[in-house]
């Protein structure tokens, strides 16, 4: 068995560099923020952790593997995944925009949260729905527990990791949602208002279409 510390580094930098890196959920977080104002983007935040918690409790059960051995499952949760992605696209791709071509003062309820925007519930629910779908992450979490986490691990440590990933999670996506609603940052996002939102919209679209076809294959 690794060493505790020595196997903690390694799943904290594989995950580190995993949630850092641009994709779905950072896309979600930056649209609600500019869109929405910081709370949104925070709910949305917190939502995304919380479907991480379902993740890696499901990888610490074994249903991630179940996932890997039966591909129908896994194809059909693929194709969950861009539907909803899909939809979040068409919307901001065709949709009336959402983002504002004026900034608010930094520190205001305005830029804190707008009104008109989604409540706490809805913007967890947007977080939430668009990182449980992912299975990407399913495999992740499954790629992580089983690689490089020895089996001889007591499950209390196991769940521990678990914990720390969720807790870097929502300070990651917190610290976007933040950066994301600072006067200069926002405004100079907002002056381009419409062309953010339908970029957002592609994004989506690209995504969707990405998982759509690694499920075809």
């Amino acid at each position: 068995m690794l060493p505790a510390w020595t196997q903690f580094a390694k799943v904290a930098v594989a995950h580190l560099l995993a949630v850092a890196s641009p994709g779905p959920d950072f896309a979600m977080v930056v649209r609600q923020s500019l869109a929405h104002g910081r709370r949104a983007g925070i709910w949305t935040s917190l939502g995304i952790a919380s479907a991480l918690l379902v993740h890696i409790t499901a990888a610490l059960l074994g249903i991630a593997l179940l996932l890997r051995t039966y591909p129908v499952a896994f194809t059909a949760a693929k194709f969950v995944g861009a539907g909803y992605l899909a939809w979040i696209g068409a919307r901001a791709l065709f949709g009336r925009p959402q983002v504002e071509m004026a900034a608010p003062p930094a520190g205001s309820e305005a830029a804190l949260g707008r009104p008109g925007a989604p409540a706490a519930a809805s913007a967890w629910t947007t977080g939430f729905i668009t990182n449980v779908t992912n299975p990407k992450v399913v495999l992740f979490m499954a790629a992580i527990f089983t690689s490089l986490i020895d089996p001889a691990t007591p499950r209390l440590i196991e769940a521990g990791y678990g914990l720390w990933m969720v807790a870097v999670n929502i300070a990651w996506f917190t610290l976007v949602a933040y950066v994301f609603t600072r006067a200069p940052i926002r405004r100079a996002f907002l002056r381009a208002g419409v062309w953010i939102d339908r970029a957002m919209g592609l994004l989506f679209l690209a995504f969707a279409a990405a998982l759509a076809l690694a499920s075809l294959r």
